[in-house]
């Protein structure tokens, strides 16, 4: 019955207790559904901060033991790696990512020795890290990235990374048929069961800034002619669907918060998981906030989030991953 001119429907019902509030939550966070980025190093005795990402270190391969062993306690679903070798081991085409015994390999190998089946062990397979001009891929004559020539050291790249053990590769480079040429390159070395995650909408963007500290870059110009631009929608859309067809497991967006329009375009899309990549600068940018005192930490930490799975992403690469699982966990 209505009296007078007030609601007959009351959507604050619902709102009303805090039981009230999380029994009728629409989107949840599951540690299981976050993968904690580490950055290993091979030419330190002690874990190195970074300055641009409070809390985040470049580990040792001692160390990296433990971050593995604190990422499987907590519950996380995965951990995803990356080399960091020393600027000596860096050339033209990235020859110390396919070193057996370079750091990203043998990072690998302890990550999984470590983990056991508590994680999914992940790995980046691209060449930025291990390049002297810090680009994806090998360079032509002119200075461009030769896609194809990259290609040959993609597939290269990733058999060498599933023999040393790796669950999950991180086709991160952007370079068109990497799905293809990589996963023909597993199979017919009998790595059939070596899953693809393909960084699908991977954009152009401002906010790898405190990255390329983290990995050491050493990039010369931009990458502008592989990422995608911010502006194009479509193209982020068409790009998830080509790598589907050519044999992704899963695909991801990066990053998440600015483009959450392209998370769930993908999500209502493709048969396949869809990720997101909480990046650097989104960490960074959160950190600088509530180090100033202007925003709530932790809770723009769990609202972004939220955000992000809310888009559509069912897991999410966030260097928060081990707090907020201890967080959700009440640990």
């Amino acid at each position: 019955m209505n009296s007078g001119s007030f609601p007959e429907i009351r959507p604050r019902r619902l709102r009303g207790t805090p039981a009230l509030r999380r029994l009728v939550a629409e989107t949840r966070i599951d540690p299981a559904q976050l993968v904690l980025p580490l950055f290993v190093r091979d030419d330190v005795d002690a874990p190195v901060p970074l300055n641009s990402m409070p809390g985040v270190l470049q580990h040792t391969f001692d160390s990296l033991r433990g971050a593995v062993a604190e990422a499987a306690e907590v519950g996380l679903g995965g951990v995803m790696l990356f080399g960091v070798p020393a600027d000596a081991d860096k050339d033209a085409v990235g020859t110390a990512a396919t070193d057996p015994d370079g750091v990203l390999n043998a990072a690998t190998r302890i990550a999984v020795e470590e983990a056991g089946d508590a994680l999914v062990v992940q790995t980046d397979l691209c060449l930025d890290e291990f390049t002297d001009h810090g680009h994806c891929g090998v360079l032509d004559a002119r200075g461009a990235v030769d896609n194809d020539a990259t290609l040959v050291r993609y597939r290269d790249m990733a058999l060498e990374q599933a023999r040393a053990g790796s669950h999950l590769l991180g086709l991160s480079g952007m370079m068109d048929g990497q799905v293809a040429a990589v996963r023909d390159a597993l199979d017919g070395e009998g790595f059939q069961d070596v899953a693809i995650l393909a960084y699908a909408a991977k954009y152009a963007s401002a906010f790898y800034g405190p990255f390329r500290e983290a990995v050491g870059s050493t990039l010369r110009g931009d990458r502008k002619t592989y990422q995608l631009d911010p502006a194009n929608r479509r193209e982020g859309l068409r790009e998830a669907v080509l790598d589907v067809e050519e044999g992704a497991d899963i695909v991801m967006v990066k990053p998440a918060l600015s483009y959450l329009d392209l998370v769930a375009d993908v999500s209502a899309a493709v048969p396949v998981p869809v990720w997101a990549y909480q990046v650097s600068g989104e960490y960074a940018m959160i950190e600088a906030a509530a180090a100033n005192g202007w925003i709530d930490r932790e809770r723009a930490i769990l609202e972004s989030l939220t955000s992000i799975r809310r888009a559509g992403a069912e897991a999410v690469l966030t260097y928060w991953a081990v707090e907020v699982a201890r967080t959700l966990k009440g640990l």
